[in-house]
């Protein structure tokens, strides 16, 4: 894989974690797709548009792009291998032509200047080494007047599936979620550091505006209790135990999350999130 700096996240995204997101794509989806129409509202994606989507994962976004804007194009990008193949699939299966799809990372992958009308992300640009390094990129390679449009997650506490984590701390050694500037899920949660570095990058109209959706993780209770235990950071604390912690942490999550089981069984939870946009100028002076 050339051009990659982000190295650290390279190999989480190749290994045991790109593989999990890989194999449970669809329960993915399922958390995260209430953002779907949002985003690509806000990107304005249309007709001939050509669209870069990124961290793309198993490519349900650049999917939809694609479809948004028929006579255009859109490239997904991601550092996972694994969630590439995923996505390559899915594309072929529905019989999309107008989406590709390459590895790389974002900071320093050599887009052509100038090589599109927007730039979309759905929870893949929390985890840059170099956010202004890697959102400068982004706006090079967005026409003048291209759009940026991203989903990113705000305030830890304002996310249930931390509350539902933050459950275990009697058994499970759960810290807090995220440094606050560092890569990670909530890297971005603060809207004065979103601001700072798209002005940084080069971008300007920047809004930001909450959006709440209620994700499906899972068939009841203990099915989402499972799923959640068995994400990255669950596998992380679980491997920290022994097993009568882990016992008492299932027990605990699978009570915790009954509260939140629909009346089909379906346990919602809800997702709180930064909807951002942001131009890339129309001349050097960074007028729009």
């Amino acid at each position: 894989m050339p051009d990659i700096v982000n190295t650290e996240q390279a190999q989480a995204w190749n290994g045991p974690e790109g593989a999990h997101w890989a194999r449970n794509r669809d329960r993915w989806n399922a958390v995260n797709e209430g953002f779907n129409e949002p985003l690509m509202d806000a990107a304005g994606i249309t007709g001939d548009h050509r669209t870069l989507d990124l961290g793309c994962g198993s490519g349900q976004t650049t999917r939809l792009a694609a479809l948004r804007a028929p006579q255009g194009h859109a490239l997904g990008l991601d550092l996972s291998g694994p969630m590439l193949a995923e996505a390559r699939a899915c594309a072929e299966r529905e019989s999309i032509v107008n989406v590709s799809f390459g590895q790389g990372d974002a900071q320093v992958h050599p887009f052509e200047a100038g090589a599109f009308d927007a730039a979309i992300s759905r929870y893949g640009v929390m985890f840059f080494a170099d956010p202004v390094a890697a959102f400068g990129n982004v706006g090079r390679a967005l026409r003048p007047g291209g759009r940026l449009a991203f989903v990113c997650p705000a305030d830890a506490a304002l996310n249930d599936w931390v509350t539902a984590v933050a459950s275990l701390r009697d058994f499970l050694p759960v810290g807090d979620f995220g440094q606050p500037g560092a890569p990670g899920m909530f890297s971005l949660a603060a809207p004065d550091r979103i601001r700072g570095i798209l002005t940084t990058s080069g971008f300007t109209g920047i809004t930001l505006n909450q959006a709440q959706v209620y994700g499906a993780w899972g068939r009841g209770a203990g099915d989402a209790a499972e799923f959640l235990l068995g994400t990255g950071p669950g596998r992380h604390l679980m491997e920290q135990a022994d097993t009568t912690a882990q016992a008492r942490a299932r027990r605990t999550l699978t009570d915790h999350l009954r509260a939140h089981e629909a009346a089909d069984g379906t346990v919602r939870l809800r997702s709180t999130s930064w909807l951002v946009t942001a131009d890339r100028p129309t001349d050097p002076f960074g007028r729009t």
